[in-house]
């Protein structure tokens, strides 16, 4: 049996962080698991400098509310739902994440908390398993599913390295040729294919 484990930020919706900082003014929070591979790092980097700047929560999650989905990524997980089981896989957080949710028609979504305080201050992130995404791809192994895979970011690559098909989508030219041995694509169209033709 075939799942299909997606990452969200960057393959169906734009970053939360790239457009909180744009939003912000805090240019600084434009960094993205494309520049820092240690996601519980840059986590706690970007907590401290929420606290430095008087925001928390409210003003993530207004930012958030705003956002929708990239142009044909609904159709298309609407119609990889249709051909297999699909499993979104994030290093997000269910306290940003349900909004995007809702307009993607509410696939089943593994992702991490945050703990907050009553001001709405971020106090911490609570990252739901260590190396949450390779994880969960082995677990769904041990009980029966070949996984395939897609990501944008090097926090993905342990997933994509350990599932039988593993695509990068929209990814920087510099991920492409450090990870050669994955299709580097462009277009929904091109990974609705290339999923189909690994199943």
């Amino acid at each position: 049996m075939n799942i299909v484990c997606l990452d969200v930020e960057g393959v169906l919706t734009p970053e939360i962080w790239i457009e909180f900082a744009r939003v912000s003014g805090i240019g600084e929070l434009k960094k993205t698991t494309r520049d820092e591979p240690d996601y519980d790092k840059l986590m706690a980097w970007r907590c401290g400098i929420l606290k430095e700047h008087g925001l928390g929560l409210r003003e993530v999650q207004a930012v958030i509310e705003e956002i929708e989905p990239l142009p044909g990524a609904v159709d298309f997980l609407d119609e990889l739902r249709r051909r297999t089981q699909v499993l979104l896989l994030s290093d997000t957080f269910e306290e940003f994440a349900r909004p995007l949710m809702a307009k993607l028609h509410y696939p089943t979504l593994l992702c991490n908390s945050l703990e907050v305080a009553p001001s709405g201050e971020i106090l911490r992130h609570k990252m739901r398993i260590e190396n949450s995404k390779l994880t969960t791809v082995k677990a769904l192994q041990a009980i029966g599913y070949d996984t395939i895979a897609a990501g944008d970011s090097y926090n993905d690559i342990g997933m994509l390295s350990a599932s039988k098909a593993a695509f990068l989508f929209r990814t920087t030219k510099q991920i492409a040729a450090q990870y050669p041995q994955f299709p580097a694509l462009t277009t929904y169209e091109e990974l609705l294919d290339g999923i189909s033709r690994a199943m």
